[in-house]
């Protein structure tokens, strides 16, 4: 039961990397920008083409916990694992900083403001290249990305001095 749960753990630990890495070199490359330029672009509906990644996902999990059901260990495990990340993507991501729920609560303070602001500084850059904070769950301090953005000057090339947007707004506020 230990071994089972620390697995559990582990697989939501490791998804952080997993999702990084995915989402800068797969969702802003080449082959899969195709469906997550849509989480760059303004949402016409409820739903967008980037939310096929979810789907994936989805199978995935589903596919590893159906094995793992089945005898293979320890891809349950593993499964859960990856549904309990894509449960906390979904609540923080969709939730919370794309505000996407019903809802509306804008942290003011710690953690899950930085977390934020981190997104939102992705954000403020048009297009695939230049972006910066590509995880999820994990946001590097807002100074190194207001400091990486400065070196890049992928703002500069939208008309935004480094640090805001077009409109002249901090994407950090």
């Amino acid at each position: 039961m230990i071994l089972n749960t620390l697995i559990v753990i582990a697989t939501v630990v490791a998804m952080e990397g997993v999702a990084y890495a995915t989402h800068r070199f797969v969702m802003h490359g080449p082959l899969g920008w195709g469906w997550h330029r849509s989480h760059h672009e303004e949402a016409d509906g409820v739903l967008e083409k980037n939310d096929l990644y979810a789907v994936v996902f989805t199978v995935l999990s589903g596919a590893l916990i159906t094995f793992g059901i089945a005898g293979v260990w320890p891809l349950r495990q593993i499964g859960v694992g990856l549904m309990v990340y894509g449960i906390l993507y979904f609540i923080v991501h969709d939730g919370l900083v794309h505000q996407r729920w019903p809802f509306r609560w804008v942290p003011r303070r710690g953690y899950l403001k930085r977390l934020v602001q981190a997104h939102k500084m992705h954000h403020a850059v048009d297009g695939r290249d230049g972006c910066v904070s590509f995880g999820f769950l994990y946001a590097p301090p807002v100074t190194d990305l207001k400091r990486r953005l400065a070196r890049t000057g992928a703002l500069r090339s939208r008309g935004a001095a480094p640090g805001g947007t077009r409109n002249g707004t901090s994407p950090v506020t």
